[in-house]
């Protein structure tokens, strides 16, 4: 088994980059999560308000923040300390010139307009969610050199790296109700169809590597399609082909801003969000938000096994949290590697040796009842032409009739009278019809 390589500082004890180089071919999904309801502006959230696993713009607009199912903070807050990270002054009295001149100040290849739509996610970034900004502005500095690594080899702009700040606000594991999940929410059968592997126990949209290289791919096929960044973008969160049609609709113009009218409402306040989101984190800290302080520092280093390994086997031996592991390999879904090709092992750089030195009994350890336990093969009930019996598992069951004699029985099968004794713990020859005996052989 193969050490890879020694990985950078984790700072949000997430999922770890992996050392190998990834070579999906998958297209990230176009379908949007959420629909955005036109009156966001009228949505009072508590800077304490937990922002749910579904997209970070759709907490925004829901009016049940009380049954909220699914959140995100309890899954980084164990590692982060936000206490502090409060915005210290009233953001509502910038003038727009302000943030206008932010934006433009930003260096960007995509144009990031200013309007009043743009200022009202702004100010639900740094007025009403500090803590949040303060959660991804710490975790950024983990996941942003992965992206701006990855968009760099696509020649995409570095600016894309703040789409899963508004699609999972940075949490690898995170899950929308209708199926998306990982950093850049992909859907199944997307991620299926572009080389993804999603199944009952590995889910590679929650791998930041591949799922990240198949973003790029999707971003830099979709630029070849409209030639424009928030063309782009649009595509991203609603698909093509719905972008297309608000094209056909606005007489052929192809600008977001002149097509508006006719996308979804949810896709209509994706780009400004998408806007709002670069100057929040870039310009958080002008608003009082500090960086959220890390709690814990891990190095971590990657092996590949191709042997079929649990989760838990390695815990009980390394002496490893399940909570710990399953946040470093959050791909795998039920904690099993399924072997037979290589897979990725994420671990704490200081077990990875202890590990190599002692993967025969690591993968030994408690392996029938925790991988061993599925049966490869099973006998069908077969009846037998002959003997009237039928076998299973390598046993044949015969049903006594009227008339039968433990003689006549043993001749029929081949055996003798004292090997059906033994089979059955018979210790007379005395039999009753409708009774079953075993014959082993």
């Amino acid at each position: 088994m193969k050490k890879i390589l020694i990985i950078c500082i984790c700072l949000c004890a997430t999922v770890l980059v992996r050392a190998q180089v990834a070579d999906s071919t998958a297209v990230l999904d176009t379908v949007g999560i959420a629909e955005i309801i036109d009156n966001a502006d009228s949505l009072e959230l508590a800077e304490d308000t937990i922002v749910p696993i579904r997209p970070f713009y759709e907490l925004w607009n829901d009016s049940n923040l009380t049954d909220i199912e699914m959140r995100t903070l309890d899954w980084s807050l164990r590692w982060l300390d936000t206490t502090d990270c409060v915005a210290t002054h009233d953001t509502t009295t910038l003038p727009d010139s302000v943030y206008k001149a932010r934006l433009q100040a930003l260096p960007c290849v995509i144009e990031l307009p200013y309007n009043e739509r743009v200022r009202a996610f702004i100010l639900r970034y740094v007025k009403r969610s500090p803590k949040q900004v303060a959660r991804m502005m710490r975790m950024s500095e983990y996941y942003f050199p992965m992206f701006e690594e990855a968009l760099c080899r696509y020649d995409l702009p570095y600016e894309l790296k703040y789409l899963p700040i508004i699609e999972s606000a940075l949490n690898p594991i995170a899950r929308s109700p209708v199926g998306a999940a990982g950093l850049w929410q992909f859907m199944p059968g997307t991620a299926k169809l572009f080389g993804l592997e999603v199944n009952s126990l590995v889910d590679e949209r929650m791998d930041p590597v591949r799922s990240t290289e198949a973003a790029c791919q999707f971003l830099s096929s979709m630029y070849n399609v409209f030639h424009d960044w928030n063309l782009v973008i649009a595509a991203y969160n609603c698909g093509s082909g719905n972008v297309n049609k608000a094209i056909r609709r606005a007489n052929g113009k192809r600008d977001f801003w002149s097509i508006y009218p006719y996308l979804p409402r949810e896709t209509r306040n994706y780009v400004p969000i998408f806007i709002a989101a670069n100057y929040a984190m870039n310009y958080g800290e002008d608003h009082g938000i500090c960086k959220a302080p890390v709690e814990k520092i891990m190095v971590t280093d990657t092996i590949r096994t191709t042997q079929r390994l649990h989760l838990q086997q390695v815990s009980e031996n390394l002496d490893i949290t399940m909570e710990e592991l399953r946040r470093l390999n959050p791909q795998y879904s039920r904690d099993i590697l399924p072997g037979g090709t290589p897979y990725a092992l994420c671990l704490p750089s200081d077990k990875v040796g202890l590990f190599i030195d002692q993967q025969d009994s690591i993968l030994a350890y408690k392996a029938d009842s925790l991988i061993n336990n599925r049966r490869a093969e099973i006998d069908m009930a077969k009846v037998t032409s002959i003997s009237g019996g039928y076998r299973v598992n390598g046993v044949t069951y015969y049903t006594i009739k009227n008339g039968d004699t433990l003689g006549g029985i043993a001749k029929k099968f081949h055996c003798t009278v004292k090997q059906l004794k033994q089979w059955n713990g018979l210790k007379s020859d005395n039999i009753r019809a409708g009774h079953k005996l075993k014959i082993c052989k």
